[in-house]
């Protein structure tokens, strides 16, 4: 059966950088298709399904008169047999605006406007596709190679998915805590490898390092007891809206007690079914 997916969401937040990955797994992808032609052409490929495994359709605010059609257009399609799935792509203001200064590109609803003010006319035009959406994907933190995975795992794999994004950050108090954090928690009370002459050079990501702060009972007892709770929390942000989390775990440094633990997290945090990274943002320091 030929799989249908219209990607849309905030211009800048990488659409186009999706599309090219989609039709590197054999996606016939289409850019900015009127959303009046979707019915039809929909027709057309499911004719042409031996010859196309999957269609990306994307669709942005350019399409502004048709972007309040989508929603009742998919569920109409459904109703006839026809699935699409919504892949939006959303981020933070800020981030947006710094890539549209880095690329010195024009946002399509600023003209000669400010580009803060289009960002936010477009999101509340967008609110209404984005409650339809089947997946959310936050790109505000996300490297390339982390969105492939991310669109590997939901198109490629097609393993189980939730919209959530989760970041671990291990970082050193010394060098101020991270300003996007959501939570954060402090493992100073853990043995420090520093003191260890023959550790004091490695990090947490090296092997003798790891166990010796994984050694200890209070950083196995810490370690069960944060992913409990990391697990409580997450089911709970996403009925609150939420899609994406930011853990800063630190120490002193942020090259010991902070990456070894950091590391533990991201380890036990695969068992659930959301998207995740780990970043040691002070381990070279």
């Amino acid at each position: 059966m030929v799989r249908f997916v219209i990607v849309t969401g905030m211009s800048g937040a990488g659409r186009s950088s999706v599309l090219r990955m989609l039709e590197d797994i054999g996606y016939l992808c289409i850019d900015n298709l009127p959303v009046q032609m979707i019915s039809g052409m929909t027709k057309v490929f499911m004719r042409e399904a031996k010859q196309v495994d999957g269609v990306a359709l994307g669709i942005d605010i350019r399409n502004l008169e048709g972007l309040s059609q989508v929603g009742d257009i998919v569920e109409a399609m459904k109703e006839s047999g026809y699935h699409y799935e919504i892949l939006f792509l959303e981020a933070d203001n800020n981030v947006l605006i710094k890539r549209y200064k880095e690329t010195r590109r024009n946002h399509p609803l600023a003209l000669q406007g400010r580009v803060d003010k289009a960002i936010e006319a477009e999101r509340a035009e967008l609110a209404d596709i984005k409650k339809h959406a089947d997946y959310i994907l936050d790109t505000s933190h996300m490297l390339i190679r982390e969105l492939k995975q991310e669109i590997d795992k939901i198109f490629l794999e097609r393993g189980e998915y939730e919209n959530f994004f989760v970041t671990i950050l291990s970082f050193g108090f010394k060098y101020g805590i991270p300003e996007d954090a959501d939570l954060v928690f402090d493992v100073r009370f853990l043995p420090n490898p520093y003191y260890i002459p023959e550790l004091k050079h490695l990090t947490g990501n090296d092997r003798e390092v790891y166990e010796f702060v994984m050694g200890a009972e209070p950083a196995q007892i810490f370690s069960k007891q944060l992913f409990q709770m990391i697990s409580f929390l997450i089911p709970n942000y996403v009925i609150e809206g939420k899609n994406q989390l930011v853990i800063g775990v630190g120490c002193t440094g942020g090259k010991h007690r902070s990456v070894s633990i950091a590391n533990m997290l991201a380890k036990n945090l695969e068992k659930l079914p959301y998207g995740m990274k780990v970043e040691h943002r002070d381990i070279e320091k």
